[in-house]
């Protein structure tokens, strides 16, 4: 088994904010395992605010070299908990499993979700994100990617509402709203109930992740939209710790550790009757591809990373105006745009 790692660099089509930071160009890492000719692909990216570098990432993977022919023979999810331990960092964990998802279901003949005993029905659309700028840029922003059923506003200014109000004068599709942390309780409530009539479907974590139980519960009863947890869903326990208190519940494949748990956190969400939704970061095709196969899990997506980039050296599933269609080929279908230039690899 032959682990190869390489970084690309994934520049934005426009600056990408949020409430609490601002890029142009995305560092993210690929993964590869290679067996018998065969190889499966698996990305994460640098993340500054949960304190995952690229350099953090890539020693916690070398040091996987003496246990990877497991994945030879052991399903991946049998391999997680012990790999879990080993690399003690979940961001590297998640690229390593869901390049061994992928590669499994490649040598296996099948497509990544038959993989899991999945079938593509009932498939959401996924939504566009139009980052925080002035009003008349967000409005652009919009206008630019015309056609999609749903786009999610990134909000966390002193003028929110006026946002949402200008964006709705030119769609009629469906909008999401994503604080990232950045309202308190009293605005969380005061801005669901204008919202919810501007024909906003969910707000996604307004409150700090260090919210009271008290604050969660009070928005999560008197808000007029549900209530969707990202950065309070993280790992597998948050799932139970977020029933009651949310309604539904956002998996991001890089934060719980890779496919195997975020399998596990959505099946649980839903018999515990919340909603559930997969998101992702600025990300290439390749992440998005992993991610997108499970799909007929959600009652919601967000897989719109690789839209977002000016180019990017892979290809994968398309997000085609918010349709998810998969790639052909088996596994999740990700791989290498063999018309980009790719940097070397390094290779365990």
């Amino acid at each position: 088994m032959k682990l190869s790692l390489q970084r690309v660099e994934l520049p934005l089509k426009r600056t990408f904010t949020i409430s609490r930071e601002s890029m142009d160009v995305q560092h993210s890492l690929v993964v590869t395992l290679e067996h018998d000719g065969l190889i499966g692909y698996g990305e994460v990216t640098e993340n500054a605010y949960y304190g995952h570098t690229l350099d953090a990432i890539e020693e916690a993977l070398y040091s996987a070299e003496p246990w990877l022919s497991r994945y030879i023979d052991e399903f991946p999810e049998q391999v997680w908990p012990d790999a879990e331990v080993a690399l003690n960092e979940r961001f590297a964990l998640s690229a390593l499993d869901m390049a061994a998802h992928d590669l499994w279901a490649r040598r296996n003949g099948e497509r990544l979700y038959e993989s899991w005993g999945l079938a593509w029905k009932d498939i959401p659309p996924s939504s566009y994100t139009i980052g925080i700028d002035t009003v008349d840029i967000m409005v652009a922003k919009l206008q630019e990617m015309p056609g999609w059923e749903v786009y999610k506003i990134k909000l966390g200014t002193p003028n929110d509402l006026d946002i949402v109000t200008q964006l709705r004068q030119h769609t009629d599709a469906r909008f999401r709203v994503d604080a990232n942390c950045a309202w308190t309780v009293s605005q969380t409530i005061e801005n669901s109930h204008q919202m919810a009539s501007l024909g906003v479907e969910f707000i996604e974590q307004p409150l700090p992740p260090n919210a009271s139980d008290a604050d969660r519960i009070e928005v999560y009863r008197n808000s007029a939209l549900p209530i969707i947890a990202d950065e309070n869903c993280q790992v597998e326990s948050d799932v139970a710790k977020c029933h009651g208190q949310f309604h539904g519940v956002n998996v991001k494949i890089c934060k719980c550790g890779g496919l195997t748990p975020a399998k596990r956190m959505l099946f649980h969400a839903r018999e515990l009757g919340m909603k559930t939704m997969v998101g992702c970061m600025v990300e290439s095709s390749i992440g998005i591809s992993g991610a997108a196969h499970l799909a007929p899990l959600l009652d919601y997506a967000d897989l719109d990373g690789a839209v977002l980039l000016r180019k990017e050296p892979a290809i994968g599933v398309v997000i085609d105006r918010g349709h998810i269609q998969l790639a052909p080929g088996l596994g999740s279908g990700g791989g290498w745009n063999a018309n980009a230039t790719t940097p070397s690899p390094t290779t365990v």
